[in-house]
């Protein structure tokens, strides 16, 4: 009996896997992947409506007014889901890195950016955005020890190559104050993005950001109030959308799906979708700002596609 027994039951538990991994191992497999990519996607999406949205809010408040409040509002929002959701606070381990997080992505990516669109255009400003995904993954391999394939990084290399030469081509090639500001966002993004991905791994994507945002809210209130006392404000319709947006939609939504997408397939090949994110924001431009668009940002927009293909096989 007892050799029946013990004979019988592998059977059984090796037709219950068989039967798992053929009917249902393989979409469960997939989908999260697939998931990731279209999470990162709609980060990308509403990352690409920031610069143009930032042009229309600085129709309305100055530079350091515009990113004070913006940081405040998403404060607010994500505070707001934090205690519905009655989300304990983070471990002592992880507030390191996400100040990291706030200080990248929160507070410096933003301000500098929109110092830099001052004097720069938006089609000018998105180098920055055609150097991120590289230097995102620059990062990613350094903080986590991992080390994307030649055929990877020969992707990421081609993808930004055509985006730096398309945006600097565009802009004349000068270099300016704008540009060293972009230059700085670039860096202190890429360490946000590496070190929010590495934490959305740990901890829910939007109690990543959520958390950051909240961190800066001491910081952002007087921020905002000092700001608002110093600078002109002229309210209108396109200021007021683009602060909404730039608060709601970017600073809170796009960080939120982005880090779930980068904890689902990684920090390199997200960060290599944002490849796509210059030519969106050109798109915009176009839509929202009226400005004209370049002949050759069709050919830019299928190499960029395939480097992204490229990277999106690519082993890491």
């Amino acid at each position: 009996m007892r050799a029946q027994n013990s004979a019988t039951a592998p059977r059984t538990i090796a037709v219950g896997a068989s039967a798992g991994s053929t009917t249902g191992s393989a979409p469960a497999a997939a989908s999260p992947g697939a998931r990731g990519t279209l999470l990162a996607l709609l980060g990308v999406v509403a990352f690409s409506l920031t610069f143009p949205s930032t042009v229309w809010g600085l129709e309305s408040f100055g530079p350091w007014s515009l990113v004070a409040v913006r940081s405040t509002l998403a404060a607010l929002i994500a505070g707001a889901f934090l205690l519905v959701g009655r989300v304990r606070l983070p471990e002592r381990r992880h507030l390191a890195g996400l100040a990291v997080v706030a200080g990248g992505v929160v507070i410096g990516f933003p301000l500098l950016t929109t110092l830099a669109l001052q004097t720069s255009t938006t089609s000018h400003a998105a180098v920055v955005v055609g150097l991120l995904p590289l230097t995102t993954a620059a990062f990613a391999a350094a903080r986590t020890g991992r080390r994307p394939s030649r055929t990877f990084w020969a992707a990421a290399l081609a993808g930004a190559a055509v985006v730096i030469a398309f945006t600097v081509q565009q802009s004349g090639g000068t270099l300016s104050t704008g540009d060293l500001y972009l230059f700085g966002a670039l860096l202190v993004c890429a360490a946000g993005y590496t070190e929010g991905g590495r934490l959305a791994r740990l901890m829910p994507g939007w109690q990543v950001i959520g958390w950051a945002l909240v961190f800066c809210l001491p910081l952002m209130v007087p921020a905002s109030a000092v700001a608002l006392a110093l600078e002109p404000v002229h309210l209108t319709a396109h200021g007021v959308i683009g602060l909404a947006w730039v608060a709601a939609g970017s600073t809170f939504f796009g960080l939120y799906v982005w880090y779930r997408g980068m904890a689902s397939i990684g920090i390199p090949r997200a960060s290599q979708l944002q490849l796509a994110q210059p030519l969106l924001t050109l798109v915009w431009s176009v839509l929202l700002l009226g400005e004209s668009l370049p002949l050759a940002a069709p050919l830019a927009a299928v190499g960029v596609l395939v480097c992204i293909a490229v990277t999106q096989r690519a082993r890491s």
